[in-house]
């Protein structure tokens, strides 16, 4: 993708929207905010005066102390920037009211957009913006789309790990099907999948391309015969794609399928890539961090570009 970078800038002593993934707790540590630090480096040496945006929460257009974005401001004093408060506390945020985007045009000379795990949102922040500023990614946006892009010329064979608790993820098992050569089905989601769940993970043919995991008892974990069946496709993979834990994890009486598999993927000879709060939490709970090739920021957003191969906040910055 030819997304235009800083540098393609003039921001010199200029006043640079940087809109950043805030929506985590106020860790110099955290990988979001990290995932800043080239952008904010390359800004500060250029003397540019940084305005931080961004959201934390679902404050639903209200003002919410709690939610409020200057717990974050001695993260980022070293650069001298302004931090603006949480943008969904207005509503036009969310509606994508180009008057909201105009006023947020008006803070700033240039705008970066350095929040890949918002950019599968259609917000005035991400794409209403960009409309009324000369605008860029910022290099670690540019090495999202670098890294997650590799899944679409994989080494094969090709597979998902898809788990976690939210039903919204089922769809794209059905949009991963299409190119994966195996899509593994764990965490909660095998319960929202009516008769599916109802098949053993035994009998499940080695020509099937999506393995519906079984559960225990109490829901909380996936099977041994599961986990066995998940080590065995793993195994062979030239790529693998993870979004979600498997289980409990945070739970020790419920963490063997999460630990099992991830584990297994990080000993595989494969390129692995892995994506969402949740699961870098349980990378970092295992001390797998590392052996993995791509964590990325971003969770549903991750999903999203893998399943369109582009976001809107993509579009809205490409010539």
């Amino acid at each position: 993708m030819n997304l235009p970078k800083p540098e393609s800038l003039n921001v010199a002593g200029k006043r640079v929207l940087l809109r950043l993934d805030l929506d985590t707790k106020p860790d110099e540590n955290d990988l979001r905010i990290n995932a800043a630090k080239e952008t904010l480096d390359y800004l500060y040496s250029q003397k540019a005066k940084i305005i931080i945006i961004g959201h934390k929460g679902r404050p639903n257009g209200k003002a919410d102390e709690s939610l409020s974005l200057k717990q974050f401001e001695p993260i980022f004093s070293y650069y001298n920037a302004e931090v603006k408060e949480n943008l969904r506390f207005n509503p036009g945020e969310e509606a994508n009211s180009e008057e909201f985007a105009k006023e947020i045009a008006s803070w700033g000379d240039v705008y970066i957009n350095e929040a890949f795990a918002s950019s599968h949102r259609e917000h005035a922040s991400i794409v209403g913006v960009p409309k009324y500023l000369p605008h860029a990614a910022g290099y670690h946006f540019m090495a999202e789309v670098e890294n997650l892009s590799k899944i679409f010329e994989p080494i094969r064979p090709l597979v998902f790990v898809i788990s976690g608790v939210k039903e919204d993820k089922l769809p794209y098992v059905k949009e991963f099907e299409k190119f994966a050569d195996k899509v593994l089905v764990g965490g909660r989601l095998p319960d929202y999948m009516g008769d599916e769940k109802l098949v053993s993970v035994r009998s499940r043919g080695e020509g099937e391309k999506v393995i519906v995991g079984n559960l225990i008892m109490d829901k909380e974990d996936i099977t041994i015969h599961t986990i066995e069946r998940f080590e065995k496709e793993i195994e062979n993979a030239g790529t693998v794609v993870v979004s979600g834990p498997l289980g409990k994890y945070e739970d020790e009486g419920h963490r063997q399928g999460t630990e099992r598999v991830f584990k297994a993927v990080a000993q595989s000879g494969a390129f692995k890539i892995a994506g969402g709060g949740d699961t870098e939490a349980a990378l970092g709970l295992f001390g797998l961090d590392e052996e993995f090739d791509w964590v990325s920021v971003g969770g549903g957003a991750m999903l999203e570009f893998l399943a369109k191969k582009t976001l809107p906040g993509i579009k809205a910055l490409e010539p």
